[in-house]
């Protein structure tokens, strides 16, 4: 073959792909060796390809051993046969025959060219990859390319850097009453980059809390330079997101920095996630301030914390009269996304009730504790196909 068209077309192919250099040659030598080994049984690894770019050349050798009978001839030789080639040849000795081109067959030769599109494919899979997981938890805009008409469900191709690949956002992780059209851009949040078979899976989401927050960063510069953090983020998408934001410089207001000028920058989220509405709270170390700034707008009497029982923290939260509704929210949504963004699990009591001393309360905790424990070892019990003792008698 000609060497230097050959080692040319290598640095095309890898220069125009973008692959890194050596890939295609690796990947045409495998090509080479299958090929002749798909014509020729028996050859196993007795097959050696040398390439000298310097020189221009590309020659695939066969090993023989040299033999006084040959029972293999694919790997053995003569004495005879080899001195006709090797005079100083000997029993033992090891000799290489070159292979032309020729000793290729129509099959073999197809059977090459599979494995170097083959080769060619895996690299630009494994580039796409690549560039996709430094995305992981980040901020991408996909052009919306097709609907699925029968389940919803929507296909994204989403570019990053000089990559690109589809996505599949299901319906379970789209914000209930969005509507998506043709060609539409949509910023998606990366939850998890998979190496599946058939290429790089990017799991995509509109639902995830870190689309808050990546938004935020995109909208906030003290939030993109850490002049105000983010602490805790609680989302019930499409309905209402609390955030809790906090900065270690005393001089700035970490809430108005996330409001804006005239509300301009929250609104400017608020508008991309269709009318979500966005509570930003002010994050405390003193878990009864946070926990009383959580269930707002609601006024907030007083906050007692519990005794923690397990991994479980709870604290029970005294509101006027008036305000319970308020603190609950309605289906109990403000309670829920409260817990939700503290880690604390909150018991509203209105200011008239009567409220029962904290030692029943955390005996009651614990009692509550205690059975949930129970209960997940019977079920995990039951799944194992065991019968705890206490069932069987």
């Amino acid at each position: 073959m000609d060497g230097k068209e050959f080692f040319e077309a290598i640095h095309q192919i890898e220069q125009e792909k973008g692959i890194k250099p050596g890939y295609i040659m690796e990947k045409v030598t495998q090509a080479l060796l299958s090929a002749y080994r798909k014509d020729h049984e028996g050859v196993g690894d007795n097959l050696v390809i040398e390439a000298d770019e310097a020189s221009s050349s590309v020659r695939l050798f066969l090993k023989k051993e040299i033999v006084e009978e040959v029972d293999n001839p694919a790997i053995e030789i003569s004495l005879e046969e080899a001195r006709r080639s090797l005079p100083q040849a000997e029993l033992g000795d090891t000799v290489r025959i070159e292979v032309k081109a020729r000793s290729f067959g129509r099959i073999a030769a197809q059977t090459a060219r599979q494995v170097i599109i083959q080769g060619i494919r895996e690299a630009e899979q494994g580039m796409i990859y690549d560039e996709f997981c430094t995305k992981e938890h980040e901020l991408l805009t996909g052009t919306v390319t097709r609907i699925d008409p029968r389940n919803g469900a929507v296909s994204l191709r989403l570019h990053s850097g000089s990559e690109f690949t589809d996505a599949y956002l299901p319906v379970g992780e789209q914000v209930k009453g969005e509507r998506y059209v043709e060609n539409q851009r949509l910023k998606v949040y990366v939850v998890e980059v998979r190496q599946a078979t058939k290429g790089p899976q990017v799991l995509i989401s509109r639902t995830h809390p870190g689309l808050v927050k990546r938004l935020f960063e995109l909208e906030v510069p003290e939030v993109y330079d850490g002049t105000v953090e983010i602490k805790s983020v609680a989302r019930e998408a499409g309905s209402r997101t609390k955030l809790a934001v906090w900065s270690p410089d005393p001089n700035v207001d970490p809430i108005g920095a996330c409001v804006g000028p005239r509300g301009q920058r929250v609104n400017t989220i608020v508008e991309e996630l269709k009318g979500e509405k966005i509570d930003i709270i002010k994050w405390s170390e003193d878990p009864a301030e946070y926990i009383a700034a959580a269930l707002s707008p609601a006024d907030v009497i007083s906050v007692e914390e519990l005794p923690a029982v397990g991994d479980i923290r709870s604290c029970r939260v005294v509101v006027p009269d008036d305000q319970l509704s308020l603190a609950i929210g309605k289906e109990g949504q403000n309670a829920r996304l409260a817990a939700k963004l503290t880690g604390y699990k909150i018991d509203i009591k209105p200011a008239s009730a009567p409220l029962e001393p904290i030692e029943e309360l955390a005996a009651q905790a614990e009692a509550e504790a205690a059975e949930e424990a129970l209960e997940a070892a019977m079920a995990e019990a039951e799944e194992n196909g065991e019968i705890p003792e206490s069932v069987e008698e």
